[in-house]
């Protein structure tokens, strides 16, 4: 199953859905882009500064992250040349119905290259966007 990194941060710190997704994503073979590598910790650090969480708290979200991708329960696919183009062909595949954000592209592309599917995201464009690309989503409908 493809993730994006917004799944990531629940899966790291308390958030809305949080439960829902440690739960769902237990013993499951998870896959995402070196973009959340970036993303992820862009994240956290905003968390900081909302004081969502506290400092201690966002280095032991990071250490979790990386022991999990060092222990391969998340894998990460590299960003290359394929992922870029097929990105752009996405954002104009889906254009004008959704408009399809840049990095959220790039996930998405990173995702149907892979084709480790499904993909889960909570992210309405991408859902959209996944939808009208034929793209199987989890969950299928989103948890109230």
């Amino acid at each position: 199953m493809y993730i994006d990194s917004a799944i990531i941060v629940k899966l790291l710190v308390k958030e809305e859905l949080s439960d829902f997704f440690q739960d769902a994503l237990e013993n499951i073979e998870l896959t995402t882009s070196e973009l959340s590598l970036v993303e992820v910790a862009s994240a956290l650090l905003s968390k900081v500064r909302t004081k969502s969480i506290s400092e201690n708290q966002r280095l032991a979200a990071r250490e979790v992250f990386h022991k999990k991708i060092d222990a391969e329960q998340i894998l990460i696919l590299p960003l290359d040349s394929p992922v870029y183009s097929k990105a752009r062909s996405l954002i104009e595949f889906c254009h004008p119905e959704v408009s399809l954000r840049t990095l959220d592209a790039i996930h998405m592309a990173a995702c149907d290259i892979s084709q480790d599917l499904p993909l889960c995201a909570t992210d309405s464009r991408i859902r959209a966007a996944a939808t009208k690309l034929r793209i199987p989503l989890f969950p299928e409908t989103m948890p109230i």
